[in-house]
Formats: structure tokens, sequence, C-alpha cells
């Protein structure tokens, strides 16, 4: 289907996470702060690329955009509502707690080159076994800007060891929704001591011969949230994406390394 139907679905009440859906168009991340924390928030986006990176922000109140021809407070499946820090609510409407202060970030999705990697003959673990992709908070601190701080959060990918050199030269070319992984390997050296037990989404399988691949999410901003503890935000459940009207061929670049004049 295309990213009006599914919005539409999900309008509708149908809740479950977005992986896998609308092949070729690019799903987001979405936090929602009050407009005296914007500010700090884009230059904390800006800080750190990786995890944080910014596909669109709406104007104060404003709840659609040129990506998003609906509604950031209707169109996915499942919100999480913060105050002062703390989960009190996750809901498949956020209208309720909506102010006209709140402004949307759209924040780059891995879900995005899973297409790209499934193509380049890669596995992707969670679409093979239905359910959300692993996220785990790491013990690496991400780098501050005014009041926001808080850990890196990375989405985790078993790949199998052969493939991990194609795993990094697909999604380096999509440096838009998160690009290449941030660290392959040991899970301890992220302060990771269980990948059974992740943070956020499901835990998958990692089979022998696979190495598990770590890529920056767009959960950072929920994490920082907790730190920071704002009066209000509004964000995605974890995995339960906006599925914007952007193409992933927009975001998608064709430099790579080898490319470059020695």
């Amino acid at each position: 289907m295309n990213p009006a139907e599914a919005r539409a679905r999900f309008r509708a009440g149908l809740v479950t996470p977005t992986a896998g859906w609308c092949p070729g168009y690019t799903q987001a991340n979405l936090i929602a702060l009050p407009r005296e924390l914007a500010w700090d928030f884009l230059l904390f986006a800006q800080r750190n690329p990786q995890p944080c990176p910014v596909l669109d922000v709406l104007e104060p109140g404003v709840v659609d955009g040129p990506i998003l021809a609906g509604d950031v407070r209707t169109d996915l499946p499942l919100y999480r509502v913060y105050r002062h820090g703390e989960l009190v609510d996750e809901v498949p409407d956020a209208r309720a707690a909506w102010r006209a202060d709140l402004v949307a970030f759209l924040v780059g999705c891995s879900f995005t080159f899973e297409d790209a990697l499934l193509a380049a003959g890669v596995p992707v673990r969670h679409l093979e076994t239905g359910g959300n992709v692993p996220m785990y908070r790491t013990s690496r601190r991400c780098r501050g800007a005014g009041v926001m701080q808080g850990p890196l959060v990375v989405s985790m990918r078993p790949i199998p060891a052969d493939l991990v050199e194609t795993a990094v030269s697909v999604t380096a070319r999509y440096p838009a929704v998160h690009g290449a992984p941030m660290h392959v390997g040991d899970p301890g050296e992220l302060g990771i001591a269980d990948l059974a037990a992740p943070d956020y989404g499901d835990a998958v399988p990692v089979h022998e011969g696979e190495v598990p691949v770590f890529w920056g999410c767009g959960v950072t901003p929920q994490a920082a949230v907790v730190e920071v503890r704002p009066e209000l935000a509004i964000a995605h459940a974890p995995g339960h994406m906006l599925v914007t009207d952007a193409r992933d061929s927009d975001y998608r670049s064709d430099y790579r390394t080898d490319d470059r004049v020695p």
C-alpha cells in the first residue's frame, strides 16, 4: 500500500510496528517538544547526526509538512506521552495531549535502508521473525547542547560475518537515515550486557557465524527526554514510525569512500 493508505489504517486505530511497511517510502521517528526547547534539541541533533538525523522541523503547532500530507498527531500507530521525563501514556492518537507550542521534529529511521539491505542479499532478522528491531541504551553519551543531554541509543541487526562489509557499504549511502553502523562486534564495548534483553523492541536470535551490528537509533531523543524532564514531550512508540511521503531514494547518496581521489 502507499503511505496515505497506511496512515489511514493507523488513524483508524491499527497498532503495529511499521518495519516492512510501504517499501520504498521513508519512515521517520517523531519527537515533539515545547518551543523553548526546540533550539537546544536542533543543536543536539546537529551535534549527534548519526542517532538524530533531522529530516524536517515543523513550525510550532503545525502538524503536517512537505514530506507528510497527513497529521503527526494521528497518523502513527502508537505514541508515547512524557511529562517531566516520566512516560505517562501510550496512545494511538496524540491529539488530547497536543499543545500549540509543540515543535515536531521528524528524525530519520533505519527502517528506510532495510529494503536496500535486502536487495543486496543482507538478511534483516526482525523482518524474518515478524517483530520489532531490538534497541539498546548504551554507556556512550551524546554530545550535549544547552539543556539537552542523554545516552546514545542503538538498533542492532545480526549480520553474517561475510556480509558485514556489504551492510556497512549499503547503509553508508543513507546518511540522512543513520547511515553506516556506529559499532560492529562486541556489545560490551557499548555497555550492553545482554542482547537478549533490549531496552526497546524485540530480541532477535544471533546465529553462529553472525556478528551484531549497531546503528544509531532515533529513540535517542526519548532517552534525552527522560534525563532533561521537559514539562511535555510526545514521541513515537519505538518501532511504530511515521510513514512519510518521501521516497527512500530521496535520501540515498551515491558517494562511496572508494570514489575519493587519493
